[in-house]
């Protein structure tokens, strides 16, 4: 695995990283105010019940915007979903998939494992249990209880964490845009273990990630929160999974990758400063708006029968 990195990484507590890898897996899919009523139904449109209905579904009002750059139909039809399969979404942050996935899994007899971030309940980690718990509560609040969303379950997953699903349970385990996050907290290898060890024999998983351009060296700590699609390839790899096929239907020529502020330089994010500092009005935001969101590897994996 490579293990060289084309700049120096400040030390960081594991404990910081898991934190802010949170707030920014939160920021990236934070709807406004976009929370469904418990009664809410959608308007005319698509079958009822159908992947088309749940994307376009009215509680989606506010997540619709960045469907452009996240394709979800394309996406989730790649990854070979189905309304009756049990599902595990590792990390929903505020849940802009999870908006998706559990219409549509709850209308077809399907059911949906979110494994959230892991809690610090540690004595010493009181800063990162109380924000940690903050994003927990307020998805628990949002997809537990409400009649649209079905019965979705959630689990935990961190550096201590348990299984993220019963062994062998899952037709298909989702890895949406946070592995560089894993990478920084030094736990991707334990994402694909607990997905492999989540997934029944001949089970998918799906991984979308903002993707480095070949040939760079990969900064192990993925600081500017792009990867080697070759990296990720080899993490599955060595977790037992056998690569399928990829798709380019996340793909964004336009991104050039080599942003002041990493990845998040681009919307949704659109960092005027380095992240932890202030806003700065004074930069000019233009070239990154008109690139839109990063450019992404869409790979599909499967666990192997035998």
């Amino acid at each position: 695995m490579p293990s060289s990195s084309k700049r120096s990484v400040r030390p960081v507590s594991r404990r910081g990283l898991l934190l802010g890898a949170a707030g920014l897996a939160l920021a990236a899919c934070q709807p406004r105010d976009g929370a469904a009523e418990k009664s809410e139904t959608p308007a005319a449109g698509p079958d009822e019940g159908s992947l088309a209905w749940a994307v376009a579904g009215a509680w989606r009002a506010d997540g619709r915007v960045r469907d452009r750059w996240r394709h979800p139909i394309e996406t989730l039809d790649f990854f070979e979903i189905s309304p009756e399969a049990t599902v595990l979404e590792f990390w929903p942050g505020a849940g802009w998939w999870t908006e998706i996935l559990a219409p549509y899994l709850a209308g077809g007899g399907g059911h949906l494992y979110a494994a959230t971030f892991q809690v610090d309940r540690s004595a010493d980690g009181a800063a990162s249990n109380m924000a940690t718990a903050q994003i927990v509560a307020r998805f628990r609040e949002r997809f537990t209880g409400n009649r649209l969303y079905g019965d979705v379950e959630l689990t935990e997953f961190g550096p201590t964490s348990g299984p993220a699903a019963p062994a062998g349970s899952i037709d298909l385990a989702l890895f949406m845009c946070n592995l560089h996050n894993w990478m920084a907290a030094g736990i991707a290898e334990k994402a694909f273990a607990d997905a492999y060890a989540a997934l029944k024999p001949g089970g998918v998983l799906g991984v979308v990630q903002h993707r480095a351009d070949v040939g760079e060296t990969q900064d192990p700590a993925a600081t500017n929160g792009y990867v080697q699609e070759a990296f990720v390839k080899q993490l599955a790899a060595e977790a037992g999974f056998a690569f399928v096929a990829s798709s380019e239907v996340n793909a964004n020529p336009d991104d050039t990758k080599d942003h002041p502020f990493g990845v998040w330089t681009l919307p949704p994010e659109s960092l005027t400063a380095p992240r932890g500092e202030p806003a700065n009005p004074a930069f000019d935001r233009t070239p990154y708006d008109a690139i839109g969101e990063s450019d992404r590897m869409t790979l599909k994996f499967r666990k192997p029968t035998a």
